[in-house]
């Protein structure tokens, strides 16, 4: 058994996703990116799951740990929180899930690719007075640049690797 991450719903033959555990959230996403692949997925028989909101939590403070966790969208969230919480291999191509997934100590499996093997570690750096600080567990989620303001002089704080 291993969780797949949408990318793997999106590109592997119906047989190969056959019993993967899967986030509810992500039949959403499923249906907005590919409605097709969608609908095929829904006689893959997968185990659709929610996670627990102490494993959601347990997600959050490894991605915090890592520094990813802005970068993280809820639906991988969903998805980290489902194997930490049964500790099973992650299948996904997405490097800061893979990042998130290896601090909690999981096996990582590529969808399409074989990359991302280093450990990184984030960390925030002031745009104007190169303060730099770790990425606080309440974080703001984006998927743009920006983070948080400097504490210092007010300037925006950005994401770079330590």
């Amino acid at each position: 058994m291993r969780v797949l991450d949408t990318a793997a719903l999106l590109h592997w033959p119906v047989e190969r996703c056959r019993g993967g555990i899967v986030a509810f959230s992500q039949q959403e996403e499923l249906l907005r990116v590919d409605e097709q692949r969608s609908m095929l997925m829904e006689s893959a028989s997968l185990e659709w799951q929610v996670p627990t909101k102490n494993a959601l939590q347990k997600a959050r403070e490894f991605a915090s740990e890592t520094g990813d966790l802005p970068r993280l969208s809820e639906v991988d969230l969903d998805v980290l929180a489902l194997a930490i919480d049964q500790t099973l291999p992650l299948v996904t191509d997405d490097y800061r899930m893979k990042n998130v997934a290896r601090q909690a100590g999981l096996q990582v499996e590529g969808v399409l690719t074989k990359g991302g093997k280093k450990q990184w570690k984030w960390i925030l750096r002031c745009i104007g007075c190169r303060a730099e600080e770790e990425v606080p567990q309440d974080a703001k989620q984006s998927k743009k640049d920006d983070v948080q303001l400097c504490d210092r002089c007010g300037s925006p704080m950005k994401l770079k690797r330590a």
